[in-house]
């Protein structure tokens, strides 16, 4: 209690204001919480800023196309027809090999015909004053190496697709009926994707 004077002017006594809270020992009062931290065994945990997944995430989708490619059907899941043998590394392998071949050779089947038809092209343009002969018969030339290179353009795909199938493990299934087209006819006919009996009836329409 201090001297002082009342809210109607007379002198009397007032209670003194309490200390500000600001005015607290706090390296005192951590000091005491650190003290009792190492009473009960407890330890201090310091919060950690996180980043966000988006690395992981990253690496995760890196892995997973890594491990997609590398899985590939095994030779006995193919299909085959009764009565034949299932197909062996060897000659999964095998077909792979002539598929991969062939695919080769229809690319630069294509790359030469593609070069040939530039040149036609180009002597087109500049023989404005062949007579009709002439001009037929570069013109027949000129279709005659765009067949050939549209068809080998097709060739190429069904031997993609082939490959594709290989990989998957739907390779000698038929794509129409969904039985086996047979062993025996794929490896004599490696782009094939109809059985003989949907063959025929697509040769037939």
């Amino acid at each position: 209690m201090v001297a002082g004077k009342t809210a109607d002017g007379r002198t009397g006594a007032v209670r003194a204001p309490a200390p500000a809270a600001a005015g607290r020992d706090v390296a005192a009062e951590t000091a005491a919480a650190g003290a009792a931290g190492e009473k009960t065994g407890a330890k201090t945990v310091v919060a950690k800023k996180t980043t966000t997944g988006a690395p992981a995430a990253d690496e995760a989708a890196a892995v997973l196309p890594a491990r997609v490619a590398a899985t590939s059907a095994a030779p006995d899941e193919l299909a085959v027809r009764p009565g034949e043998s299932p197909w062996t590394a060897e000659e999964v392998e095998e077909a792979r090999a002539e598929l991969s071949r062939e695919a080769e050779r229809l690319r630069t089947e294509i790359h030469a015909a593609e070069e040939a038809l530039n040149g036609l092209m180009r002597d087109s343009a500049d023989a404005a004053g062949d007579d009709q002969a002439d001009t037929g018969t570069k013109n027949i030339t000129r279709e005659h190496e765009m067949a050939l290179a549209e068809n080998a353009r097709e060739m190429l795909y069904q031997t993609e697709r082939a490959l594709g199938r290989l990989e998957a493990g739907t390779y000698g299934a038929c794509e129409n009926c969904g039985r086996a087209i047979g062993k025996a006819r794929m490896q004599a006919f490696p782009r094939a994707t109809l059985c003989v009996e949907c063959k025929q009836r697509q040769e037939r329409r």
